[in-house]
C-alpha cells in the first residue's frame, strides 16, 4: 500500500512550494505530521472544483494543509469553515491559508468540534461540501452532524478508512483507531442517507454523497 501511495503521490501530485513550506511549518511548531497526503490533497481540490461547491466545512484544520487543497478548489465566492480544537494549530493554518491567499474566504472555530457543530446547526448553516481529518473516535457523531448541515446532494469526505491497510489486512499492525474505522466503514457503506466508496489514496478516503 506504502508503495502504491508512494508511485501516485510521485506520478500525480507535482511539487508544491505552497505546501512544502507548510509541512515545514508544522515540523517547525513541533506539531504532528499527519496531513493527509499530496495526492489526497489534489484530490480533495478536483472534488471541490467538480462538484462546484460554495460552502465547506472541515473538521480538523492542523496546520492549514488540507484546507489551502479545499480552498483551490472553490470559487471567488466560496467559503471555508474550518473546525479546530487547539488555538496554536489553528492560529498557524490561519496563517498559512492567508499566505497562499485565501484570507478572506476561510473561518476557524475553535474548541471541541462537537460543540461547533451544535452551535452550527443552531445557527441553521448548510453546506455543500464536508471533510472529516479529526480525532476517530468521533467519526460517527461526526458524521451524524455532517449529514444534518448537508445541502442536497453534498459531498462528505472522510480520511484515516484505512488505517494503514489494518481494516483489511490482518497481518497489518492495528492503529488504536482500526477497530473504529471496521465500524464507520460499515456504517457509511450501509447508511440510508449517502451513497459511498471507499478510495484507497492516502491513508484510505470515503467520499459520501447525502440524499434528501
Amino acid at each position: 500500500m506504502k508503495k502504491v501511495n508512494n508511485y501516485i503521490d510521485t506520478v500525480f501530485a507535482q511539487q508544491d512550494p505552497i505546501l512544502e513550506n507548510v509541512i515545514a511549518s508544522i515540523t517547525e511548531q513541533g506539531m504532528p505530521a499527519i496531513s493527509v497526503s499530496p495526492s489526497s490533497g489534489k484530490l480533495l481540490t478536483m472534488l471541490v472544483s467538480l462538484t462546484g461547491a460554495q460552502d465547506i466545512l472541515e473538521i480538523g484544520a492542523l496546520g492549514g494543509y488540507s484546507g489551502i487543497c479545499l480552498a483551490r478548489g472553490m470559487a471567488d465566492e466560496g467559503a471555508l469553515t474550518s473546525l479546530e480544537l487547539e488555538e496554536k494549530y489553528a492560529q498557524l493554518a490561519a496563517q498559512n491559508l492567508a499566505n497562499a491567499g485565501f484570507a478572506e474566504q476561510v473561518t476557524y472555530l475553535t474548541g471541541p468540534a462537537l460543540e461547533s457543530l451544535e452551535k452550527l446547526v443552531a445557527d441553521g448553516k448548510r453546506f455543500d461540501f464536508f471533510f472529516i481529518d479529526a480525532d476517530k473516535e468521533n467519526y460517527e457523531h461526526y458524521l451524524a452532524y455532517c449529514i444534518k448541515l448537508a445541502n442536497t446532494d453534498a459531498l462528505i469526505v472522510t480520511d484515516n478508512v484505512l488505517a494503514a491497510g489494518s481494516v483489511a489486512d490482518p497481518e497489518v499492525t492495528p492503529k488504536r483507531y482500526t477497530a473504529i474505522m471496521k465500524k464507520f466503514n460499515r456504517l457509511v457503506a450501509n447508511h440510508p442517507q449517502l451513497e459511498s466508496i471507499l478510495l484507497p489514496i492516502g491513508d484510505g478516503i470515503t467520499v459520501s454523497k447525502v440524499k434528501k
